[in-house]
């Protein structure tokens, strides 16, 4: 076995873990991470209507 599989199979075994023990604090954690995805795909999207607005 690989070390490239061990440490997929304990992140995936951890991110199992911290979900059934702290499932609200999970939930805050990907709607962080979902807010920070959205602001920067606007962020971009913003950059390029400047440069090709005429």
């Amino acid at each position: 076995m690989d070390i490239k599989k061990i440490l997929i199979i304990t992140g995936a075994a951890l991110l199992v873990f911290f979900l059934v023990t702290q499932p609200v604090q999970s939930a805050g954690i990907v709607n962080s991470i979902l807010t920070s995805l959205r602001e920067g795909a606007e962020a971009v999207i913003t950059f390029v209507r400047t440069v090709f607005q005429s």
